[in-house]
């Protein structure tokens, strides 16, 4: 059994990356809600916990916190921000509003060594950590003693050392602590005593095994999207079952440029999978016509895959399972404590699921796996690296990337201005540093003047954001002499655009409509 961690979710908007960070160092995780503490000890038989952060002040009556087996266990604690709070009110000592909060870079200082830093800081070093908090811990436990202290955080790092509890006021979890990944993997490798051993190959092979017992001699039917997800699951279930699995492509007629028929040569010609290709293009588009609310839109592509798919797996017949690309976030949103089963999470990505009248089990391959995991998963399923590495494109497609009415004309406009952007950015180097870019076709035309003849054509607006984490992004500062290159190129090559203009908001990476 593959040794692992145990992470008890308070609400943090940072926990799956103290997830990330584990699985980096070889240890396999998984998030719980703090409340299913003794379901997820008894289910993975964990060699360590880790507490997260979260919104709530423990001193206030009602707040979450930690089941008493957690230090009862005998095994490794590390508490990070509320979670070094709840562990210090639990054990005895004393927690109180801050007089001055910290939110942002800080500075600690290590004054003592201790397992949980060693051989990545020693007494006396000075280094930047991230800090997120109104309260602060005013007293320690009995068997506690403070290894690092900040300006404004007297207890910023503690340390039972007998027991292995330990205690961060900062957040070793995010990119602005830059020493913070080692820290987790001391905890998990150094304190815990886990092998990290823990590979996509090994993954693999679990999963493979998996997927055969769970399936049997039964059929399973597969939705492709286009995407990396539901490719990579398709792949795997593939090499598990072979024939007993049937993928259905609903070519909706949003995709970008060229990738419908990319799947098709995929699937069919170099994996020869069962692939089922409904062109349905007219469909989505004439239920589209009129329609400008972006929510309508979503609503109204998500009943129409439905409808699509449910007719085409009829056809088939048969089948008792259905295999879906669910990720591991999704997994971790659906059962936050804090908002129970998603229903709006992130809406412009989702088209919504299957109606359960199809009465289908569920296979869910990647459950378990980040989107950087499944594309590891991938490689090792020797699916193309430019397959894999393509940028994340949203369920509803370029129906979101064209606010206002979707029509065939601006479809087909912004396909091309977006495959120009794309390959300018491939051939700068630049598309695996970009987490994702795209081109949007905004819902204004301006006047301009293209030779001897006045135009009147539309804006194109260019996005590029970077992100380490696909929670939070920032743009892409492009060079002007690019910016320039590309807006040619598409005003030359584009009939029907006669301006380009970039945006540099930093939003969050899936933000991406102008409604």
């Amino acid at each position: 059994m593959t040794d692992s961690v145990l992470i008890l979710d308070f609400g943090s908007q940072v926990t799956q990356l103290i997830a990330r960070r584990v699985r980096e160092a070889g240890v396999y995780c998984e998030v719980v809600p703090f409340n299913k503490a003794e379901e997820g000890l008894a289910r993975l038989q964990p060699k360590a916990i880790i507490l997260s952060g979260g919104p709530s002040s423990v001193y206030e009556e009602g707040t979450p916190a930690a089941p008493p087996i957690v230090f009862e266990s005998g095994l490794p604690v590390l508490g990070i921000c509320y979670g070094e709070q709840t562990m210090v009110a639990e054990l005895g000592g004393r927690v109180s509003p801050a007089t001055h909060r910290e939110f942002g870079r800080a500075e600690i200082e290590v004054i003592e060594d201790c397992a949980l830093f060693e051989g990545v800081w020693s007494k006396g070093t000075r280094d930047q950590v991230w800090m997120s908090h109104g309260d602060r811990v005013e007293e320690l436990p009995p068997g506690f003693k403070v290894v690092a202290v900040s300006a404004n955080a007297p207890f910023a790092a503690i340390a039972d050392e007998q027991r292995r509890f330990y205690g961060v006021q900062f957040h070793p979890e995010v990119v602005h602590t830059p020493r913070g990944a080692a820290i987790l993997a001391n905890f998990a490798r150094k304190v815990a005593g886990c092998r990290g051993d823990w590979t996509m190959r090994a993954f693999r092979e679990t999963a493979i095994e998996r997927i055969r017992d769970q399936v049997g001699n039964g059929r399973v039917i597969c939705g492709l999207s286009g995407g990396v997800d539901s490719a990579v699951a398709a792949v795997l279930i593939h090499q598990a079952i072979g024939d007993q699995l049937t993928c259905i492509f609903v070519d909706h007629g949003l995709l970008r440029l060229g990738e419908a028929d990319e799947v098709v040569e995929l699937f069919r010609r170099h994996y020869n999978i069962p692939l089922v290709h409904v062109r349905a293009e007219d469909t989505f588009l004439a239920a589209l016509e009129g329609v400008t609310d972006p929510e309508a839109k979503r609503k109204t592509i998500g009943r129409l895959f439905i409808d699509v798919f449910e007719a085409e797996a009829k056809k088939i017949g048969g089948a008792e399972f259905l295999a879906q690309g669910t990720l591991y976030p999704d997994v971790i949103e659906s059962v936050s404590f804090t908002g129970g089963p998603s229903v709006t999470i992130k809406s412009h990505h989702n088209v919504g699921g299957l109606p359960e009248r199809m009465h289908l089990k569920l296979v869910e391959p990647l459950r378990e796996l980040f989107k950087d995991e499944v594309r590891q998963l991938g490689r090792e399923l020797g699916l193309p690296e430019n397959f894999i590495t393509r940028h994340p494109f949203p369920g509803p497609g370029l129906a979101i990337r064209v606010p206002g009415e979707v029509t065939r004309e601006k479809l087909d406009i912004l396909r091309k201005a977006d495959a120009i952007f794309l390959d300018e950015v491939r051939k700068a180097g630049l598309y695996e540093t970009i987490w994702q870019a795209f081109a949007v076709l905004l819902p204004v035309r301006t006047v301009g003047v293209m030779g001897d003849a006045r135009t009147y054509d539309h804006v194109c607006a260019l996005r590029a954001v970077t992100s380490t984490d696909g929670m939070t992004a920032d743009y892409f500062p492009f060079p002007h002499d690019f910016l320039g290159r590309t807006a040619t190129r598409i005003i030359n090559e584009v009939r029907g655009i006669n301006r380009v203009v970039y945006d540099i908001t930093s939003k969050p990476p899936g933000t991406i409509e102008w409604e």
